[in-house]
């Protein structure tokens, strides 16, 4: 039977363990984003450093990828049936594994298998806002949860000038040491510090589902990430795309039969939860564009005529500030959103996001404009990415929080896959022949800025149609919809409902 919630009390909240919930969450977070970006600084070097091709080398990013994608809806729902903290701290432990086995090898299957490992721990992100959800009061509630949306993103550009340090001066095996040591503490103050939910999704795990979602978002994503490489009009292109329309819409029929769906798709196409999923794609799209030009303006040689001639080192230090901004945009966006609602703010961000794009355009001439753009780029982003989870919270019952979180987080991982296939694309055809190595052109910085600024165009007009700010819903064991308030988690027919206070 399910068990009810009982929110803490007041007075367990003060003590440090209550308020170390947030900062040992985001810290999760953090540390599980850094997965993505661990890498970056040592990419050209992989085909030497592993002994292999090019193209094989690109799996050690792409099974990060793939695997992350994959975990994050079904640790999403496995947290919801059994447990979220229980489910973050498999998460960690997954990637600690990964860590120590990428650690210790410079074969390139071990090395893949590795960084697939890794890549699993991307659930904790859902798991982490849905024990915010279930344990927090309501006014802690937002600025919680924007910080750990935020953490994607906080961790991927943090991780940036730690990670080419690390790779400048020590073996870059140290990186990984590193994640494995990070992850590691994080487990221990998530045991410390984060108490478990009662809040339980009713029925069982669907196997079915989530093998059919698993098989479906890889014939997706594989094909967007090596379509440069296979070629985008190939037979294996097409024919995984083609592949991947027919899992997933076999996969949509099972999921509307199944009593217990993995991911329920009558919520889903709900008009704020489809909006809110299909926007969150386009501020993926426009986060990690900034993330791949950056960094490759400024280490280009200033003997191309535009290149800024800096180190890895001050490369990643003169992006670090967008995830630096995206850290510190939480609280801003808790009070604008009390006041106007998280529509407003993720209409807010997008348009932020436009001017930074807009203005980054003419500012790529020196190192301190950049960082510039990065500041504007990582307040509009924190701004929309804080407003997400928000939004899936405000428009789902309390027991899908978990699989409705990291179904929007997988849509934020299609917006990033996307967005890589489509820069790569965009720098690999613009690109001019120096010393017979392809080098990225100015124009292809400019068209590939200009993508971002139309994909935030879209994000802007999906987000115009969200339902305007209403007050929280609260669902009583009837199913109906009563506007009162914030409720508490209660048995009922069998489901976890909420009942008012």
């Amino acid at each position: 039977m399910t068990q009810p919630h009982t929110p803490p009390t007041p007075e367990a909240l003060t003590t440090h363990a209550g308020r170390a919930i947030v900062p040992v969450l985001a810290f999760a977070g953090i540390v599980v984003a850094v997965m993505q970006t661990l890498l970056v600084p040592v990419i050209k070097d992989l085909p030497q450093l592993l002994d292999t091709s090019p193209g094989n080398a690109t799996w050690v990013l792409t099974s990060t990828l793939l695997s992350g994608a994959v975990a994050t809806p079904i640790m999403g729902r496995l947290g919801d049936l059994y447990g979220k903290r229980r489910m973050l701290i498999v998460s960690l432990a997954v990637m600690v594994v990964g860590a120590l086995l990428s650690g210790f090898t410079s074969a390139l299957v071990p090395m893949i298998v590795g960084r697939a490992l890794q890549g699993f721990a991307m659930g904790a992100i859902p798991l982490g806002i849905g024990l915010m959800r279930d344990e927090l009061p309501r006014e802690r509630l937002g600025s919680a949860m924007a910080l750990m949306s935020s953490s994607i993103g906080v961790g991927g550009g943090l991780a940036l000038p730690l990670a080419a340090a690390v790779a400048q001066n020590t073996d870059w095996h140290v990186l990984f040491f590193g994640a494995a040591g990070l992850g590691l503490l994080s487990i221990v103050l998530t045991l410390i510090a984060v108490p478990e939910t009662r809040t339980r999704a009713a029925g069982t795990f669907d196997h079915l589902g989530a093998l059919g979602l698993s098989l479906g978002l890889v014939l997706f994503l594989l094909p967007i990430t090596k379509g440069s490489d296979w070629g985008w009009t190939s037979a294996t292109t097409l024919g995984m795309f083609a592949a991947s329309a027919v899992v997933l819409l076999l996969w949509g029929v099972l999921e509307l039969r199944v009593a217990a769906p993995l991911v329920d798709l009558r919520t889903t196409v709900r008009r704020e939860v489809l909006l809110t999923n299909l926007a969150s794609i386009m501020v993926g799209v426009s986060f990690f564009v900034v993330s791949l030009v950056l960094p490759q303006l400024l280490q280009l040689p200033s003997a191309t005529g535009y290149g800024l001639g800096q180190s890895m080192i001050v490369a990643g230090l003169c992006v670090a500030p967008l995830g630096l901004t995206m850290m510190f945009t939480a609280p801003v966006y808790a009070r604008i959103s009390a006041r106007y609602g998280p529509k407003s703010t993720l209409i807010l961000g997008l348009l932020i996001i436009a001017v930074g794009y807009g203005a980054g355009l003419g500012l790529m001439s020196a190192a301190w404009q950049t960082v510039v753009v990065s500041v504007v780029l990582g307040a509009g982003i924190g701004l929309a990415y804080s407003s997400l989870p928000a939004l899936i919270v405000g428009a789902v019952h309390p027991s899908e929080t978990g699989a409705a979180n990291g179904l929007n987080t997988l849509m934020r991982s299609i917006g990033t896959s996307v967005s890589s296939a489509v820069v790569g694309m965009v720098l690999a055809n613009t690109a001019n022949e120096v010393g017979g190595v392809a080098v990225p052109t100015m124009h292809g910085f400019r068209v590939s800025f200009l993508i971002a600024t139309a994909a935030v165009g879209v994000g802007l007009v999906l987000a115009l149609f969200l339902p305007g700010r209403r007050p929280a819903l609260t669902l009583r064991a009837s199913g109906d919809v009563d506007e009162t308030g914030a409720g508490d988690v209660v048995a009922g027919e069998g489901r976890v409902v909420v009942a008012s206070r």
